[in-house]
């Protein structure tokens, strides 16, 4: 547990001292986001020398904006990919092992309104518990009109005979990205964000040494050497490829996924509501997170990659009217709370077909002739087998000495038993065993336990901690992917930004013009996450 007291080395200084303390790296990952630390994590598990960098912040792009679940995918099982199926809820029981403060058991409830729809989804889903073998949440199970109105409260009971209800994971992705972000360093490796790659070093040969990469806060120039390097840039993978061979040919087709956030009391349960098939034969979920409910999510092909993309508006009235045919309270504009959208990095067809359902979820790995290995597709849950499989490959390759991965069993930073996780009534048990550090925090500092709104949840020592030990720079890193409440509440985390800044500001020593082009400049991208 970090101590207020100890050395810290979570500090950015720290962490970019380190950039030229190494000669080589043995391994150079370039991203930030859930592929990334994957890998990262698991050439730390192995023993390399290992950097990785972030153009922005953690998690920055799609794996902040994920629709919060760690899952088999039950979709993928109607198509008949049982093999991604199993591989995933395999994953789902070792992150819900080795993550128990971010990740945990939620029961999803598939409703009929046909007589044929129960006994349908109850033997598809008893096919789903099989292959999750001893690392299952819990028997799928088939409830009757009563108990499905019970269980859901929220739920339209018009024309409803009942309802399956199936066990799975969820967590928040934004703060494992971050637990895993210090994870590495917790295990000597170098994680940095806002460094970004511009280059890859050549030997005469072709072969690639390593990367030149810039700190964006102070402009300086790095060039790294490394014996493997590989891209994990999700949907910017064209990018990074054509630095190594400007001609590469497109190898991710990006897909937009909208999500709505709405007051709890549009599905005031515990359980979350999950619709099988829509008006265009998408899934449907609507998830309490956080005390709101996340609806989502769309599957819309777009030409090109962004780090802040936007809805579009028939994503928007698609969800809302989805939603107002099962919920007894139709959600409009006007209680949406927060809109965010996140990019997948689907696997380009090789028929050319910009039909997602067609593009596969499962990830792949390549090599190009310099040696660069790129990473993509995959998703949160399969995370850890994707950081596994990629090193592997570096080590097929003879780039890296042969050595076992170790992160099935690795505990991520943080996790902690609900036994001696401490007081969780005080809302930082996500903390896991970092609460502890907080509280002293507190205790030291008493006036840091005001909320940051009297709207909101969170409190101003949060802001400062996320500075000093989870290596948040900015207001957004703050409150889109620390405290969350971006996508929580748009509108809430506006209002909290200039408080927020100042608390940064202070503790990274930063003026106040700083805090004004901070506050404005996030006041402009939460103007994205709201619906006009």
């Amino acid at each position: 547990m970090p101590s207020t007291a100890t050395l810290n080395p979570y500090r950015r200084e720290t962490l970019v001292q380190q950039l030229t303390a190494v000669p080589v790296w043995d391994l150079i990952v370039i991203g930030g986001g859930a592929t990334g630390l994957g890998v990262a994590l698991d050439g730390l598990s192995r023993g390399y020398k290992t950097l990785l960098l972030e153009q922005a912040d953690f998690a920055k792009g799609t794996s902040s904006r994920s629709t919060k679940l760690v899952h088999g995918g039950v979709r993928y099982l109607a198509q008949g990919d049982v093999g991604l199926v199993r591989e995933a809820l395999h994953e789902r029981g070792l992150l819900l092992q080795n993550a128990p403060h971010l990740c945990h058991n939620m029961a999803f409830i598939i409703p009929s309104y046909s007589w044929w729809g129960g006994p349908f989804y109850t033997i598809g889903l008893k096919l789903y518990d099989l292959l999750a073998g001893r690392l299952s949440l819990g028997t799928s199970v088939h409830l009757s009109k009563a108990e499905t109105l019970q269980q859901l409260p929220g739920l339209r009971p018009e024309g409803l005979r009942g309802g399956v209800r199936y066990q799975d994971g969820q967590f928040d992705d934004a703060r494992l990205a971050v637990n895993l972000a210090q994870t590495c360093i917790d295990h000597g490796g170098t994680a940095l964000n806002y460094c970004s790659v511009q280059g890859l070093l050549k030997d005469a040969s072709g072969r690639l040494q390593g990367v030149r990469a810039t700190d964006r806060e102070t402009g300086l120039a790095y060039e790294l050497r490394g014996k493997a390097v590989v891209n994990a840039t999700g949907v910017f993978v064209d990018d990074v490829r054509r630095l190594d061979e400007p001609g590469a040919q497109p190898l991710v087709q990006p897909s937009q996924g909208v999500h709505v956030v709405l007051d709890r009391s549009f599905l005031p349960g515990s359980a979350a509501l999950m619709i099988p098939s829509t008006e265009d034969g998408r899934v449907l979920f609507a998830v309490p997170w956080q005390g709101r409910v996340v609806l989502g999510t769309t599957d819309t092909p777009v030409p090109t990659a962004s780090l802040e993309p936007r809805a579009q508006e028939a994503e928007i009235d698609f969800l809302l009217r989805t939603a107002a045919r099962y919920l007894t309270t139709p959600p409009s504009r006007a209680d949406v709370l927060s809109a965010f959208v996140g990019l997948r990095p689907l696997a380009a067809s090789p028929s050319g077909s910009t039909k997602t359902k067609e593009i596969s979820r499962s990830h792949k790995i390549l090599a190009s002739r310099s040696g660069l290995i790129t990473i993509t597709g995959g998703k949160w849950t399969t995370y850890r087998r994707m950081g596994e499989d990629t090193i592997d490959k570096a080590i097929a390759l003879g780039q890296l000495p042969a050595a076992s991965s170790q992160t099935a069993s690795l505990t991520i930073h943080g996790a902690e038993t609900m036994n001696t996780a401490g007081n969780l009534t005080d809302g930082f048990a996500h903390y896991g065993s970092d609460a502890a550090g907080l509280r002293q925090l507190l205790a030291e500092h008493p006036a840091l336990g005001a909320k940051l709104d009297a709207g909101v949840e969170f409190v101003q020592a949060e802001v400062v901690w996320a500075t000093r030990f989870e290596l948040a720079r900015t207001v957004e890193d703050v409150l889109a992917r620390r405290v969350r409440l971006l996508f929580l509440d748009a509108a809430a985390a506006v209002r909290v930004a200039p408080t927020v800044a100042a608390l940064l500001a202070q503790e990274l020593g930063f003026d106040e013009a700083w805090q004004a082009r901070q506050v404005a400049e996030f006041g402009e991208l939460a103007r994205g996450y709201l619906l006009d």
